[in-house]
């Protein structure tokens, strides 16, 4: 196959090469159980916490503090059920949780599954930038409020959130905190103690790590009671064989993403930048997200009259990849959940477009894709039946 352009960083991201020079000794030469006692376990087993060192010292933690887990998604499970047993140890069997109506699935289905339990469950609004109001949280705040989870940056819309001044606000309650920073972590500086986070989700293929390995930061002295239990792996926290080449990856990938974050935050923003100041100059198209404090490589618009489906394999049948709404739920005909919590009305959600940037992109892509979309969303709209074709406008605009 030809070269394609893979816009969908936000989605996965192809395994680095550092990352991959790391990992693969540990498949076929240095492949020992960390648990075992014999010398070529052990040094598995050291190769393994230095690895959580370097990963401790990315976000401003201690390496006593990281405990690997197969992804984000079972990182937020942990952080969220954890919580809930561990006030079930000690008497409270019901109680409160804060979160957002934007939050990655993996974060909402389980409070959803908590809440079948007994728990309450707050959704906060965000406004039609994608912001969570840390005013809201405050207010939300009841007597038997237990945790407040609050993403750090949403995967559709890019949107940073203050995550600091929420975590401020949750310390001087005395309520954990945890943020979802799937997004985050290896794009944006992240730094536990400035953020004021008591538990935090990250996932290596985000940045350029393996597929099925993430980890979930959790501050001493807090002691989460497992979510799996078996061999006692982790400290007793997660059990099952450490996925020691996943880990070493996972390392690998975030020390290289940390050195040049500055520098590959700056050249993503400027690719990310040309892309919204041409594909907002088209008629009836508006980006998502706040337009200045936002993740560096992504862009994510709606295009009214036209349907997401068929704009992306428009797009693909043309060497461009992308997304419409999130990865994780993209099989759904459902518009998504972010956009309309921030406010579109049904018809234009459906019309998204999320194009997300990486180490492989250039500006001869952006260029490629400063053509290709306007075309395609022109192609869309004079074949569908809610855009007037003579006035250039959907049927459903009166002037």
């Amino acid at each position: 196959m030809s070269r394609f352009i893979y816009a969908d960083h936000a989605g996965t991201t192809a395994l680095s090469q550092t990352a991959l020079a790391a990992m693969t000794p540990y498949f076929t030469e240095q492949y020992g159980n960390p648990s075992s006692l014999y010398r070529f376990g052990q040094e598995a087993k050291a190769d393994l916490e230095r690895a959580r060192a370097d990963i401790a010292a990315c976000i401003g933690a201690k390496p006593e503090e990281i405990f690997f887990t197969s992804g984000g998604t079972e990182a937020d499970n942990w952080a969220l059920k954890g919580v809930v047993e561990l006030m079930a140890l000690k008497g409270k069997t019901t109680g409160h949780i804060i979160t957002s109506a934007i939050e990655h699935h993996a974060l909402l289905h389980t409070a959803q599954h908590l809440e079948k339990q007994g728990y309450a469950v707050t959704c906060l609004p965000v406004d039609e930038l994608g912001r969570v109001s840390p005013a809201d949280v405050e207010a939300a705040i009841r007597p038997d409020t237990v945790l407040i989870s609050i993403m750090a940056a949403n995967n559709e819309i890019g949107t940073i959130q203050p995550v600091a001044e929420i975590g401020a606000i949750a310390r001087k309650h005395k309520i954990l905190f945890h943020t979802d920073a799937v997004q985050a972590v290896g794009h944006i500086p992240v730094d536990v103690e400035a953020w004021n986070v008591d538990l935090l989700s990250l996932s290596a293929h985000k940045f350029q790590g393996p597929k099925g390995v993430g980890a979930l930061y959790v501050r001493r002295p807090l002691r989460l009671p497992p979510l799996l239990h078996g061999g006692g792996q982790e400290k007793g926290r997660r059990s099952g064989t450490e996925n020691v080449p996943g880990v070493i990856g996972m390392a690998a990938a975030l020390k290289e993403a940390v050195a040049q974050l500055e520098a590959e935050g700056a050249r993503l923003s400027a690719l990310r930048d040309r892309l919204i100041d041409g594909l907002t100059r088209l008629p009836y198209t508006r980006l998502t997200g706040d337009p200045e404090n936002r993740l560096p490589g992504t862009a994510s618009f709606v295009f009214e009259g036209v349907e997401g489906e068929a704009l992306l394999l428009h797009l693909d049948a043309r060497g461009i990849c992308a997304s419409s709404g999130s990865a994780c739920s993209s099989a759904s005909l459902d518009p998504s959940h972010v956009l309309l919590a921030i406010g579109l009305p049904h018809a234009i959600a459906h019309g998204s477009l999320r194009l997300s940037l990486g180490a492989d992109n250039t500006d001869a892509d952006v260029n490629a894709m400063l053509a290709a979309v306007p075309e395609v969303v022109a192609y869309l709209r004079n074949m569908s039946p809610v855009w007037d074709a003579a006035e250039q406008k959907p049927t459903w605009v009166v002037e």
